[in-house]
């Protein structure tokens, strides 16, 4: 018998027909899946207690059929997670990406794109300056201006504030100046970079729950006068918990008259500059030292497609550019840009098709109308709940945030009354399969909470789950005083 072909594993390739079965099976599965989304609960989940007994086994020695893989992988794993982007998932910040950008992605996997370095990745990293320069566009920052894209915000604010550090000097006592709406990253971010949660400083924020920059400016100038270092501010371009844009414009006159780094954290809400009426609200972005952005968000894209935007890359790349010998074939010139040098990661995946090619079908109008209709459904779900007899606002809509409760008729409970009637509404809610929503706390105040930023969804599916939030807070409300 002759041996097998050099390089090849036997068992390990498929002949090429069988490649495009499959291929072409996974297709129908997801076409499936999206043609029926809106038909279908808008949340899925199971027990450990209950999955653990349909998947734990040790693996297997020889291949199985690859049609009872397929179906496993649908049925007991894929189904049993939440649908994200289910035109009434409103809960947390959603994700909705196009077709576009799944074949983007689905491209890049298939090609093996390795683009931690120009040597073996030159169009895909051409690309990803093109996409790059589309955003710094969009934010109104300086040609200088560039970045990287990253697994999400989380990764980019942490590269951010290291950025930060390093063109600070990397010294001692530095301070980290955020609102008290900050996202948790951020001080993930601090805590890596070993700064002491005593020098991560949470400025109050006022009733639309933006930074109060007076009171910035007060606590910087006292850290100053103890000898401290301020190092960053970090603003936000649409807090996770209300939307809220801080004063942008404000806070980067201050960062500037103080010297600190001007950080804005748009992971939610950045890409909201393309809509018209919302443009006025990000005045002073474009004097960010730093940017952090999520197309995965409100760019349609799928998870992990993160970004991070710098004014000036020769900081990011000052903070992270490291050439060991093993890697001295990868220096071409700084202009052939090696994107390991502008981040923690030297193995990346190729975000960059998905955006560039979700963009390229559909036409950056169809992201901007579909942003507009976002924030245009929280409006109107305002509107809504203060013409209700039964709901309160309990923040300014802000973006595509609505957060809101269910006060029933009548006299008021107490605050931890309300709060066991409106959780009990988002159980039921939960269990109706309508729409999914999930809860914050805003000063102490259990609130509901909606995150409208899917292209599929409408004015019917905002208004059917305010109307339940309502019906099952009277029946609630009705039950507990008949008991």
């Amino acid at each position: 018998m002759d041996p097998p072909d050099v390089g090849v594993i036997p068992g390990m390739e498929m002949p090429p027909e069988e490649m495009r079965r499959l291929g072409y099976r996974v297709v129908d599965l997801l076409v499936e899946r999206w043609a029926d989304l809106r038909d279908g609960p808008a949340w899925r989940g199971g027990a450990r207690s209950e999955l653990e007994p349909l998947l734990a086994e040790d693996a297997p020695e020889t291949g199985r059929n690859p049609e009872l893989v397929l179906r496993r992988a649908v049925q007991d794993v894929l189904s049993r997670a939440g649908r994200i982007d289910h035109p009434r998932f409103f809960a947390f910040i959603p994700s909705s990406p196009t077709w576009p950008s799944v074949l983007g992605d689905l491209l890049a996997t298939g090609f093996n794109i390795f683009q931690g370095t120009w040597l073996e990745s030159a169009g895909p990293s051409q690309l990803e300056l093109v996409v790059l320069d589309w955003f710094r566009t969009w934010l109104g920052l300086p040609e200088a201006a560039g970045g990287l894209l990253t697994s999400g915000g989380s990764a980019a604010n942490l590269v951010a504030l290291v950025t930060a550090r390093e063109w600070a000097g990397n010294r001692p006592d530095s301070i980290v100046y955020l609102s008290d709406q900050g996202h948790s990253s951020l001080e993930r971010a601090a805590r890596i970079m070993g700064v002491p949660a005593s020098h991560v400083r949470k400025i109050p924020t006022d009733g639309a729950f933006r930074m109060d920059v007076d009171g910035l400016q007060d606590v910087v100038r006292k850290d100053r006068a103890a000898g401290r270092h301020p190092l960053v501010v970090c603003a936000n371009a649409g807090a996770t918990n209300t939307g809220a844009i801080d004063a942008l414009d404000r806070i980067a006159s201050v960062a500037q008259e103080e010297g600190l780094w001007f950080h804005v954290d748009g992971a939610y809400g950045g890409f909201a500059v393309l809509a018209e009426s919302a443009r006025k609200s990000f005045s002073g972005i474009e004097s960010a030292d730093s940017v952090t952005l999520d197309p995965h968000k409100w760019l349609f894209q799928p998870y992990e497609t993160g970004c991070l935007m710098v004014r000036d890359t020769r900081a990011l790349e000052g903070a992270f550019r490291i050439l060991p010998e093993y890697l001295q074939d990868i220096d071409l010139g700084r202009e052939q840009v090696n994107f390991a040098d502008r981040g923690v990661q030297l193995t990346r995946r190729f975000r960059a098709l998905r955006v560039w090619m979700s963009i390229q079908m559909l036409g950056l109008r169809a992201f901007r109308e579909a942003i507009q209709n976002g924030i245009d459904l929280a409006t109107r779900a305002a509107e809504h709940i203060v013409a209700s007899p039964v709901l309160e606002m309990t923040a300014p809509v802000s973006l595509g945030i609505v957060c809101f409760r269910f006060i029933p008729p009548g006299e008021t409970p107490s605050a931890d009354e309300l709060e066991v009637l409106n959780r009990s509404i988002q159980e039921d809610l939960l269990a109706s399969g309508l729409a999914m929503m999930s809860s914050t706390r805003l000063r102490g105040t259990y609130s509901l909470r909606l995150a409208i930023m899917n292209y599929r969804s409408t004015w019917e599916d905002v208004r059917e789950t305010l109307q339940a939030v309502e019906t099952i807070g009277m029946r609630r409300a009705g039950a507990e005083a008949g008991s």
